[in-house]
């Protein structure tokens, strides 16, 4: 076999392995799931080599989606850091033999404390299959790996598996995008979660006009605003409508040798989309995409003009 070969049996080898765990999905899961949900404490991952680096990951993810989670090496808790567990904690063993004797030390422990015990095994008559509280089966007949030895197969339908724990923990905490960006105030997705419209509009020298101001004269507002628009305002400075470049190219279609003298009012759209300075820009963008606008505009609770957000303020 080619390089590329072995590389794409090895890929169809894993993911036929994640598609054969559906049907392993049964009330054990369930189970697991419902205890995961009423845990007051938290959830502690732990295994031996590989499998500790994949409840590490598995970790990650739940403390990441609204599960406390963290992973803690066997060998550690047996030599001395039992007490990080307590009886408000959760414990998630993984093991691809479920007879691993690092794993099985501390059991008895937890069984006395009664600390549930979630077991992950490729094997349901082993020792931490027969004494978890509920057992999730990793069913796998053989592993990826040219030699039937490395884990690689075992390792990848732990991790799926784990996903969906953390899948369905979101689905039934009611997770939010929101939420999620609490977890993630660093990155690019936390900026845009949780930024607002006040933290990007523009402000300053904003164009604006009286609905009686002729439409030769709006051009030029529109022109040196710099924002392709410009705002209708009452006497009592409250908006009344907004008209934008498209808007005065039709106007100048229809109007012809009218256009120059025509009132704006008579042009401009008369509900234009305002949003409080607390918005989301998450929020903004979903209001352009359905509007297919560009920009929308930002008011007080009287519906005074604070500022303008375009699409590219919208862009991280």
């Amino acid at each position: 076999m080619t390089i590329r070969e072995i590389a794409e049996q090895c890929l169809r080898d894993e993911a036929q392995t994640i598609l054969d765990l559906i049907p392993y999905l049964d009330e054990q899961f369930d189970h697991a799931v419902e205890l995961m949900l009423q845990c007051k404490g938290k959830v502690i991952l732990t295994g031996v080599g590989k499998s500790g680096h994949v409840g590490a990951k598995i970790a990650a993810t739940l403390s990441s989606t609204g599960t406390p989670a963290f992973f803690a090496n066997p060998l550690d808790i047996y030599h001395g850091d039992l007490g990080v567990i307590t009886p408000n904690d959760l414990v998630i063993a993984i093991s691809h033999s479920g007879n691993t004797d690092d794993l099985l030390r501390f059991i008895p422990y937890l069984i006395e404390d009664k600390v549930p015990l979630i077991g992950m095994t490729s094997n349901t008559n082993s020792l931490l299959a027969r004494y978890c509280t509920c057992h999730i089966y990793i069913r796998v007949s053989d592993e990826a790996c040219p030699l039937n030895l490395a884990p690689t197969n075992s390792t990848t339908a732990t991790l799926a598996m784990g996903d969906a724990l953390a899948c369905a923990l979101i689905e039934r905490r009611h997770f939010k995008a929101s939420d999620f960006a609490r977890f993630h105030p660093g990155g690019t997705l936390g900026k845009v979660l949780l930024t607002r419209a006040a933290d990007v509009m523009r402000s300053d020298d904003l164009p604006v006009m009286p609905p009686s101001l002729p439409l030769g004269e709006v051009i030029l507002r529109v022109s040196a605003g710099r924002l392709g628009l410009c705002v209708a305002l009452d006497e009592n400075e409250r908006i009344i409508g907004i008209i934008t470049d498209g808007d005065l190219r039709r106007a100048m279609q229809s109007l012809k040798d009218k256009f120059l003298t025509t009132p704006v009012s008579e042009a401009m759209s008369h509900n234009p989309k305002c949003v409080l300075p607390d918005t989301k820009i998450t929020e903004i963008q979903d209001i352009m995409q359905r509007n297919k606008i560009h920009t929308v505009l930002v008011t007080n609770e009287d519906h005074h003009l604070l500022g303008v957000v375009d699409h590219f303020s919208c862009m991280f």
